[in-house]
């Protein structure tokens, strides 16, 4: 069995359950294809320069110019997330059964769909396990979860019971689902009452207005406050590059700088800044 996951920290806790025998298999049939295809152009190819560029934007929003050996490796994600995606394939050409692991987050509804257009014409057993909202511990305590690297590795057997094979009506459905946002090709996805539609690139933006609305804080407390006030499954690096660009077009300003982008404190230019008006949650 070939395991699918849409981020970074899911793979390593799959890899992890894998390791500690939590779930049959091998840590190397764990692809992670980390693409970020909620955000940007999607008519490109997965493995373009444009992806891999967009990519690595959104990894060094925090980090020091400086350290270069930093860079050069987030400089390589995007070609080791293509490799992953050619590993897959080759098991897909084997005949190899595959199973995604998917949660509510706008960039692995997206991953979903993705895959399921790849996969719409093989043979292949293909399965699909969605995150639950809520689930029971191995000591009856309810527990919210809202992507698959915030479960412990000793606790992914637990959602196994919510595999099912997905049917190749699903597969269509899904397949055209990701047809329907390529022909939008809007900059942003957000998953909108249950629904993953394309949304401007300033969606988000309100939020950031509303928590900065209560005076100068540091970027870290910013994003950390809008991440845990709004589990929308929007990743922090997104809230940085907007908040430079409204540095940029000079709706917000920096109070203090710092090298590390997270650690300068900022707060809102009051001209022109009408919270109400951006109001859309």
């Amino acid at each position: 069995m070939v395991e699918v996951l849409f981020d970074e920290s899911a793979a390593a806790t799959m890899q992890m359950a894998k390791e500690k025998g939590y779930i049959n298999g091998t840590k190397e049939k764990v692809i992670c294809l980390a693409f970020m295809l909620d955000i940007g152009d999607i008519n490109c190819e997965i493995d373009s320069e444009y992806r891999k560029e967009l990519i690595y934007q959104m990894y060094t929003q925090n980090v020091d110019d400086n350290n270069l050996d930093i860079l050069e490796e987030l400089k390589n994600l995007g070609s080791i997330y293509a490799n992953e995606h050619k590993k897959l394939m080759y098991y897909i050409s084997r005949g190899e059964s595959i199973r995604i692991w998917y949660c509510n987050a706008p960039y692995s509804i997206c991953g979903l769909y993705y895959l399921c257009s790849l996969l719409k014409n093989v043979s292949n057993k293909i399965y699909i396990v969605k995150l639950s909202d809520y689930k029971k511990d191995n000591k009856n305590i309810v527990i919210e979860y809202k992507r698959w690297g915030e479960v412990p590795p000793e606790e992914i057997s637990m959602f196994i019971k919510d595999e099912k094979q997905i049917s190749e009506m699903e597969l269509k459905i899904f397949s055209d689902h990701w047809v329907k946002l390529k022909d939008d090709n809007s900059s942003l996805r957000a998953v909108i009452n249950g629904e993953l539609i394309g949304v401007p690139e300033d969606f988000y933006d309100y939020l950031i207005f509303k928590s900065l609305s209560k005076g100068a804080m540091k970027e870290v407390r910013l994003i950390g406050d809008i991440l845990a006030k709004y589990p929308l499954g929007i990743s922090d690096w997104w809230y940085a590059l907007r908040i430079n660009k409204m540095i940029e077009n000079s709706k917000i300003k920096i109070v203090k700088d710092s090298k590390r982008k997270y650690t300068r404190i900022i707060e809102m230019e009051r001209v022109g800044i009408n919270i109400k008006d951006n109001n859309k949650f």
